[in-house]
């Protein structure tokens, strides 16, 4: 697994793994130990998404720069 920030126009976060599965957000119900965080996500980000790589996949998250008052 690994990560990567890139500040471009926004802030791009990347999470690569060596999983092929296509994630998907769901709601967790109380009693799962996992399965929050794309749900999280998909909620919190600006824009995410997912790309397949000859290796597995990366799930990707932009957000925008906030300006500060």
């Amino acid at each position: 697994m690994s990560l990567r920030l890139i500040r471009d126009r926004g802030l791009i976060c990347e999470v690569a793994d060596g999983s092929g599965t296509s994630p998907r957000p769901r709601h967790a119900r109380t009693t799962d130990e996992g399965g929050r965080g794309l749900m999280i996500v998909a909620q919190l980000a600006h824009r995410w998404g997912t790309r397949h790589t000859s290796t597995g996949k990366i799930i990707w998250t932009e957000q925008p720069f906030v300006a500060e008052p």
